[in-house]
């Protein structure tokens, strides 16, 4: 069949490559050539039918064939989908039942577990609450006598302050007589001074005086004679 495409192809290159027949559309071609070619599509056309037909002949065989290994190949394929999905099935039963199994134990190691926890947690529970309870005895015992502590502490610093109060008004008794001393003694005082300074006024007026009393007699004798003066020198004396 490929010579026969191949045979026309060489024909239309020469009918394409043929010199035109002026004033016509003709062309004038090799006839040995055309002839050549024809010949050889005319010899190998019978060859290429006879294959032809002999895959027509054998159509319905290779059909069936090909039908009969289909149907072997889906009935393979369909047994071993099969075999494989009854394995499939039975691995996944067998999945299920040791995750079945194995959830089980889980749960029930996890229950142990949580009831081991409960009482361990209400073992605790009694535990605290019994420490809590010796806790708050002693605290409030604690806090009684604290309390007590303080009260009577509490009296005796009153008494304390009391008699501090006592004190203190005695004190500022006493600081008031000592005040009340200390200002008639500084009356005392400034009165002595105040004569003693009087006193020693008087003195120096009386100095003052008789200084003056001679410097008035030492004045009159300057005024007397001079022979006064020369032979009896004046004593200053009084």
């Amino acid at each position: 069949m490929y010579r026969v495409f191949e045979a026309l192809d060489e024909l239309v290159t020469i009918v394409e490559e043929a010199r035109g027949v002026p004033m016509t559309s003709g062309c004038v071609v090799p006839r040995g050539d055309v002839l050549e070619l024809l010949d050889d599509v005319r010899d190998a056309i019978p060859a290429e039918l006879d294959d032809a037909q002999d895959v027509l002949d054998h159509r319905d065989e290779l059909v069936g064939k090909a039908q009969h290994e289909a149907d072997q190949a889906t009935s393979k394929a369909r047994s071993e989908a099969d075999r494989m999905l009854a394995e499939a099935q039975h691995e996944a039963e067998r999945m299920l039942s040791e995750a079945s199994a194995r959830a089980e134990r889980m749960v029930a190691e996890a229950e142990e577990q949580a009831e081991r926890a409960v009482a361990a947690g209400r073992q605790e529970y009694e535990d605290l609450v019994g420490r809590a309870h010796s806790e708050a005895d002693r605290m409030v015992q604690a806090g009684r006598a604290n309390y007590e502590r303080a009260i009577e502490e509490g009296r005796a610093e009153q008494v304390r302050l009391v008699d501090q109060t006592e004190v203190v008004q005695a004190a500022h008794a006493e600081s008031a007589r000592l005040v009340e001393a200390a200002r008639a003694e500084a009356v005392r005082l400034r009165g002595e001074c105040d004569a003693y300074v009087d006193g020693k006024l008087a003195d120096f007026e009386d100095l003052l005086a008789h200084t003056l009393r001679s410097v008035g007699k030492g004045r009159s004798h300057l005024r007397g004679p001079a022979v006064a003066s020369a032979t009896a020198p004046y004593d200053y004396q009084d």
